[in-house]
Order: C-alpha cells, then sequence, then structure tokens
C-alpha cells in the first residue's frame, strides 16, 4: 500500500507495518488531514531555530520563542498544543517526536527568572493533555511512551519561612530526567529532582517524588517499586 510505504520511508523504520485494513475513505481523509498538518509545518518551519524533514502541524498550535526550538525529523503537533521556548536552553526536540493535542511545554514562569529547557529524544510519544514545566530542566529519552494527563514539574516554591508569603520565598529548581524506553501511565506525576532510570513503567495516576533504577515498576502516591521488569519484588526502603 502506497501511503504504508509512505510511512515506512518517513520513519526509516523496514518493519513498519498496518495491522488494520482501512478503506478508501479513511485512507482519503487521513492523507487529507496529513497534508494539511503538513502546509501548516510549511509555515512554521522559517522561525524556529532548527529545523529537519516535515512538519506535521494541527490546528491552533502557538509556538512561542520559536527560535529557541530545535527539532529533528517528521516531528508531529496535534491540535492545540502550546510551546513556550523560552529559556537558557530552548526547547530541543528529536526525530520523530510525536506530542498529542491540548499539550502545553513551557520553560519559563515568572519572567523574572528564566528556566532551563526542556528535551525530548528521538521516537518518544506524548499523549493528550501532557504538561510539562521546564523551569529546573526536564530531558526525556528516547523510545518514551506517556499515556494522556501527564504532569512534569521541575521547580517547587519555597515555604519554611512562616513571617513571608510563601510566594515572597522564591522557588527551587531542579531537574528531572527520565530515561530512554520508558512507559508513563495516564494521569502520571512526576516532581522535581526526580531521575528515572532506563526501562521503567510508572503506573497510571502515580505520583513520583523521588528516583527510581532501571526498570522498575513504580506505583502508587506517593510512588513505590512493586518490582522489576524481570518479575522479582522489592521490598521498599521507605
Amino acid at each position: 500500500m502506497l501511503i504504508e510505504k509512505l510511512i515506512r520511508k518517513l520513519k526509516n523504520d523496514p518493519d513498519y507495518k498496518w495491522d488494520s485494513a482501512y478503506t478508501v475513505t479513511d485512507l482519503f481523509l487521513i492523507s487529507m488531514h496529513r497534508a494539511m498538518q503538513v502546509a501548516r509545518g510549511l509555515c512554521i518551519k522559517p522561525f524556529l531555530k532548527k529545523s529537519t524533514g516535515l512538519l506535521f502541524i494541527g490546528s491552533n498550535v502557538k509556538v512561542r520563542h520559536g527560535y529557541q526550538l530545535s527539532v529533528g525529523r517528521n516531528l508531529i503537533l496535534e491540535d492545540n498544543v502550546s510551546i513556550n521556548a523560552l529559556s537558557a536552553n530552548g526547547i530541543q526536540l528529536g526525530d520523530q517526536v510525536s506530542i498529542a493535542r491540548d499539550s502545553i511545554l513551557f520553560c519559563t514562569g515568572v519572567i523574572a527568572q528564566k528556566g532551563t529547557g526542556i528535551t525530548i529524544g528521538d521516537r518518544t510519544g506524548i499523549s493528550a493533555r501532557a504538561y510539562f514545566a521546564g523551569q529546573g530542566g526536564i530531558i526525556i529519552g528516547s523510545d518514551v511512551i506517556m499515556g494522556p494527563n501527564v504532569q512534569i514539574f521541575s521547580e517547587n516554591h519555597n515555604f519554611s519561612d512562616l513571617n513571608l508569603t510563601i510566594k515572597a520565598q522564591g522557588v527551587t529548581k531542579q531537574s528531572v530526567t527520565i530515561g530512554n524506553n520508558c512507559w508513563i501511565g495516564a494521569g502520571a506525576t512526576i516532581l522535581a529532582g526526580v531521575t528515572i532510570g532506563n526501562g521503567c513503567v510508572i503506573a497510571a495516576g502515580s505520583v513520583v517524588n523521588k528516583s527510581f533504577p532501571e526498570n522498575s515498576i513504580i506505583g502508587g502516591v506517593p510512588a513505590k517499586v512493586i518490582k522489576n521488569r524481570a518479575g522479582i519484588i522489592q521490598t521498599s526502603t521507605d
């Protein structure tokens, strides 16, 4: 099938194939949708710091400070995605990254405190309504998949002084790092200072407030190791 071959070439994956049959109407509508996205991408491309390959841009996508946004081949930004790249390091997106509808990526909250930035590796897929706050820096590896409503924070408000308002006490920035080949379930929240090792699975709805080693299966509020992917049950150190 021509469209399947085209996608295989764009993804540079000779093993890519469709497992389902589509009607001619299905294929026509899919093709028209992607063609419109490519047209929008051509309008945005000149304003980016770096861009290689095609850009598939949905409707109502907002990109601010695009001169600090670097993207790899075949980026997909679905409808209503909002990206603000203003930061020390900007936002860097690898090859074949997809960001689903209504997601928000930003790096600077209060304009007086310039943020660090966000980096996302190759072939990582981010589902709908993601919220990435990169003030302290967010690094996400390659081949990461996420369910909808994932939130990542890299900054916390200070609040220890009872004589000052919390707002007046400033913030602490701590980077978040997520390794390669992780699966993050729907509604998971990852807090500042956390490092997630390669190959981890985070259960839906978890609140992750500490770091975990590679190949851990994590779940709960707050999140704890349930077992590793080799099936070994681990005892929490908390």
